[in-house]
């Protein structure tokens, strides 16, 4: 089973951008949605942004990972810095 996951873009440098997963920071590859900025949500798959999604269902999608699988956010501030949940992305 493959599973994208929404993540919102918080960095762009050129094809490549960093997005947030519930405090989980990863790099992505942008190639395939040229047209998403800073602040918006994508599903990323295999390290890949696949399209833009719509904000709230992103968050929608979120939580019911979170009730699912038992995810929890994770403030990327806190000690120890940027995180990554294996599996993600």
């Amino acid at each position: 089973m493959c599973l994208a996951v929404p993540a919102m873009i918080i960095k762009i440098d050129g094809p490549m951008g960093k997005v947030d997963v519930m405090g989980n920071v990863r790099e992505i590859g942008l190639r395939l949605v040229p047209e998403a900025k800073v602040g918006d949500y994508v599903l990323v798959h295999a390290g890949f942004a696949l399209q833009v999604v719509d904000r709230v269902e992103a968050v929608e999608t979120l939580a019911l990972l979170e009730q699912v699988y038992g995810w929890q956010a994770q403030d990327p501030h806190q000690a120890g810095g940027e995180k990554n949940r294996e599996g993600m992305g």
